[in-house]
């Protein structure tokens, strides 16, 4: 894992001498060192490496290490390399049938601290990549070292084994402590501020529909707050989420993008759908389907007061669609249910715009369709009154 920070300070502590017996390729020397590197240990010795010394192998595969591989000291024989030792721990898978002391790597790991502390020499030998120590070399140990591993496969290569044992030395000698911590947060949210932030979620949640049917609302309403006091927020959480939810109930601005075009831009639109139009279906103009798409997505406020008002009136609510096809036409409100269109006016609509309404008038006529025209500036100015006109002109035609 890569990770070394050339500018912190490295930690500097006296600990066991690793031995490695015949090491037989130079890439497991030179990473047996980066796992020394990590944990801080750093006196290396060496006896008999099968591929001589130094290695160029052995630097390639230390990533870093070379300070280790450098001072690392070259013996002929076990004896040699373990003579001025006081402790000496041997590693191995196998039970030897020896009577010495076994123990995991946590526990030697605190008899070494201790009897380096005390002025001691302390040495862990490690065998070879194909077999592991010898009888004869396990004999020279104090104590033996074996890892809590699956029986069935308890091989461990050697930079494994160094790294393990180097783990547990380090952690107890610096008290296991992490090298970072999770950056300092946002002080914590204020109930004031959760409560804020929740009420403008439900407001917004209120006008989608979104907390149906009425029987389970309160269940709701608790399941959604404990999703947000599970989660302990901060003051820059809840800035974040409230951003959110107003991001998603306003809309981006602009074409096609949920915004809200004033009387004049969408007559524009519409004469240019009335001009590109000529009696063709939506599906079968670009232009036409692209500019469609763009009344769909960008509805002036009497579209957005008109809307909310026909989903939300239980007189009207589930009956109407909005910029639905209907054969050719896209009226602005459409009834199946009632076979009743209705044509938002806006001010200063061109001729073309008027004789395309017309024409899309006696279409959805012939097809048992009622058209009912409503002022755009109407409805901003007396939506209820509309609303009446609509409700009589549903019952009319019964």
């Amino acid at each position: 894992m890569s990770g070394t920070d050339k500018t912190k300070t490295g930690v500097d502590l006296i600990g066991p001498v690793v031995i490695l017996v015949e090491p037989q390729l130079g890439e497991n020397i030179g990473m047996a060192a980066r796992a020394m590197g990590n944990f801080a240990l750093t006196r290396l010795r060496l006896v008999k490496p099968r591929d001589g010394w130094p290695n160029i192998a052995a630097q390639r595969a230390a990533s870093g290490a070379d300070h280790i591989l450098d001072r690392a000291e070259l013996f002929d024989t076990v004896e040699q390399a373990v003579a001025d030792l006081t402790l000496l721990f041997a590693t191995t898978a196998r039970a030897h049938d020896q009577a010495k002391p076994v123990a995991a790597p946590d526990a030697a790991a605190r008899e070494i601290a201790g009897h380096v502390a005390a002025g001691g020499g302390a040495g862990i030998l490690f065998g070879r990549e194909r077999y592991g120590l010898q009888n004869e070399e396990v004999a020279l140990a104090n104590r033996i070292i074996t890892f809590p591993v699956n029986p069935g496969f308890a091989s461990l290569n050697l930079a494994q084994a160094v790294l393990l044992i180097g783990y547990e030395w380090f952690k107890l000698s610096t008290g296991g402590g992490l090298p970072f911590a999770m950056p300092e947060r946002s002080e914590p949210a204020s109930q004031y501020q959760m409560q804020a932030f929740f009420d403008n979620l439900v407001r917004e949640l209120d006008k989608v529909e979104f907390l149906r049917p009425a029987e389970k609302r309160d269940t709701m309403l608790v399941n959604l707050r404990n999703i947000f006091t599970r989660m302990d927020p901060t003051k820059q959480d809840m800035h974040t989420l409230h951003g959110v939810v107003m991001a998603i109930a306003e809309g981006r601005k602009g074409p096609a993008k949920g915004g809200v075009l004033d009387g004049e831009q969408a007559t524009r639109l519409r004469a240019l759908l009335a001009e590109h139009g000529q009696g063709t279906a939506p599906s079968e103009s670009s232009t036409v389907r692209g500019l469609a798409r763009l009344l769909r997505r960008n509805p002036t406020d009497a579209e957005r007061i008109l809307w909310q008002a026909l989903t939300k009136d239980r007189r009207f609510a589930g009956q109407f669609k909005r910029q639905t096809p209907v054969g050719r036409h896209i009226p602005d409100f459409v009834s199946f249910v009632q076979r009743i269109a209705i044509e938002l006016v806006n001010p200063g609509e061109t001729e073309m715009i008027v004789k395309d309404r017309a024409m899309r008038q006696v279409w959805l006529e012939q097809r048992g369709y009622r058209v009912l025209d409503i002022e755009a500036a109407a409805v901003e100015r007396d939506l209820a009154g509309e609303l009446e006109r609509l409700q009589s002109s549903l019952e009319d035609g019964r």
